[in-house]
């Protein structure tokens, strides 16, 4: 069993189908994002504000190294821009969670908890600006992915036995 890592754009439902991956399988789940906030000792949205995007990048750097050099088995949940790492393809198999921006931002909008996810979000805090970065990425995304799983209209669940049928 190898490292599965997920990677889309935020929001896109990483952290959901992960924990369907671990209920129905012998993985276990790490999340970079987790990862930074315990080893920062405060939120990603603090770190931007006071430090800025490239010191987080450089947090991102630092998790990804360590995942390569001490990780096996375990299904990595990234944030998402960690996908810029360039040992992505060294620390496991690299599945894209895919959906169209407007479905993303429909589903943030439609959580219990939805003024809290945008808020955890600072990317998301401009849409024009966050729909151009989506823009930006996908091509990317798509270009890393060895899996691309389209998660419109699909429950946590059928995405993760789609992930785990294909890896």
């Amino acid at each position: 069993m190898k490292n599965i890592i997920l990677i889309g754009f935020m929001g896109v439902g990483k952290g959901s189908v992960a924990r369907e991956i671990v209920k129905t399988s012998s993985y276990i789940a790490l999340d970079t994002d987790d990862i930074i906030e315990s080893m920062e000792n405060r939120r990603i949205k603090k770190i931007f504000e006071e430090e800025g995007e490239a010191y987080f990048r450089n947090l991102e750097k630092s998790v990804a190294l360590w995942l390569e050099s001490s990780v096996k088995n375990t299904l990595i949940s990234t944030g998402g821009g960690f996908y810029k790492q360039e040992n992505l393809k060294q620390i496991g198999k690299v599945v894209l969670l895919d959906s169209p921006f407007p479905d993303i931002i429909a589903r943030i909008k439609a959580h219990p908890n939805a003024v809290k996810k945008l808020a955890k979000r600072p990317l998301l805090s401009d849409l024009a600006k966050a729909q151009e970065l989506y823009k930006e990425r996908t091509p990317e995304y798509l270009a890393l992915a060895d899996v691309v799983v389209n998660v419109t209209n699909k429950s946590a669940l059928e995405c993760a036995k789609e992930i785990l049928d294909k890896v």
